[in-house]
């Protein structure tokens, strides 16, 4: 069986890296779960760090961390929708919002629950995604400020995940501005201004964050160290918290074109004949025993340079490893660097044995 493991002293060390620059700048951060899926094994060791705040975009996940630790401030990070109220009042401490009927229902649900639920008023800034229109957004705070048993903790935008916008100092300016337009017409205090997540650290190393966003949400960062601006490693944080090691089922010197009539695969792609095509040519080829239904081959990287992916059916993969000095055999582990969206795919397959290191 294929597995994943986490490194649990990189992770470590990824974490204290960001705790101490968050705190030196006295911004508070929580830990954004939703790639480890709800896994518990996972979910203890984000817990064992002393993480006081996580994120997650599923409410079964949610339940998950309240059952593992009460205490912990759980936020909901999408607008609710309306079968989820409920539960959302139940496992959610906080939930990001951006439509009125919505904070209506979490209102009448939360005194249903006797509990203050606090909101997050996400503003649209450019990435289309989630979030109320700036030009409606003193009437839209204006409406729920109210509301029975609501909170309203914060503002905060969403950038980079649906069209690429990427917060630039200009972005989080304008976040800052909406801040102070809020707090002089209603005459309160805004606590979080919520412009931060993994892609907007470079800002923050560079000093260059107005100082009104002073909260952060924050996943790929933690569990790859990576600099979304430039796609490479933060310095002083590691790449490789997580790694896949898949076993070598099977061994053999095969033909690198295929042979015969030419139809659609089980997948639904074609092998695309090519003119430099040898039908003498042959390589030494791998299967692996895990496939499509776990992993895309697109988000996986083998550690063994001289290793290169073929191409993956629903359960198998196949590798060429004719250029590689190690000498595999049937049985062998070959292991992986992943990218964001490959652990994703993996942490969510029953398949996939997930292990500590």
């Amino acid at each position: 069986m294929a597995f994943i493991k986490l490194y649990r002293e990189k992770l470590k060390d990824n974490y204290q890296f960001l705790d101490t620059i968050f705190k030196s700048r006295n911004i508070q951060w929580g830990v954004v779960s939703k790639l480890l899926c709800g896994n518990k094994i996972y979910l203890k060791e984000i817990i064992a760090l002393g993480v006081r705040e996580i994120h997650d975009s599923r409410v079964s996940n949610l339940r998950k961390i309240k059952a593992l630790d009460p205490t912990i401030q759980t936020v909901y990070i999408k607008p609710p929708a309306k079968r989820s109220i409920e539960n959302i009042v139940r496992y959610a401490d906080v939930s990001f919002n951006t439509e009125i009927y919505t904070i209506q229902l979490l209102s009448e649900e939360a005194q249903r629950q006797d509990k203050v639920h606090k909101i997050i008023i996400m503003i649209e800034m450019g990435d289309l995604r989630e979030g109320v229109m700036g030009e409606e957004l003193i009437a839209f705070y204006g409406s729920i400020l109210k509301m029975p048993n609501i909170e309203i903790r914060g503002i905060g935008t969403n950038l980079n995940c649906l069209s690429g916008i990427m917060p630039t100092q200009d972005k989080l300016i304008q976040l800052s501005l909406y801040k102070q337009l809020i707090e002089a017409k209603f005459n309160i205090t805004i606590p979080w201004v919520s412009g931060g997540t993994s892609v907007a650290i470079p800002l923050m190393l560079k000093n260059a964050r107005p100082m009104a966003v002073n909260h952060f949400r924050i996943g790929e960062a933690l569990f790859f160290g990576k600099d979304l601006f430039t796609g490479e490693t933060i310095e002083g944080m590691h790449n490789d918290v997580f790694k896949l090691y898949s076993e070598i089922i099977e061994i053999t010197e095969k033909p690198d074109a295929p042979i015969g009539e030419l139809g659609e695969s089980g997948v639904g792609t074609s092998y695309v004949p090519s003119a430099s095509d040898d039908l003498g040519e042959t390589s030494l080829r791998a299967i692996l025993d895990i496939g499509l239904l776990d992993m895309q081959p697109q988000y996986i990287e083998a550690e063994d340079p001289d290793i290169t992916i073929i191409d993956a059916s629903s359960d198998m993969l196949v590798i060429d490893i004719s250029n590689s000095k190690k000498g595999y055999k049937i049985g062998d582990l070959i292991s992986f660097k992943i990218k964001y969206m490959g652990a994703l795919y993996l942490l969510n397959s029953d398949y996939i044995e997930k292990t500590i290191g």
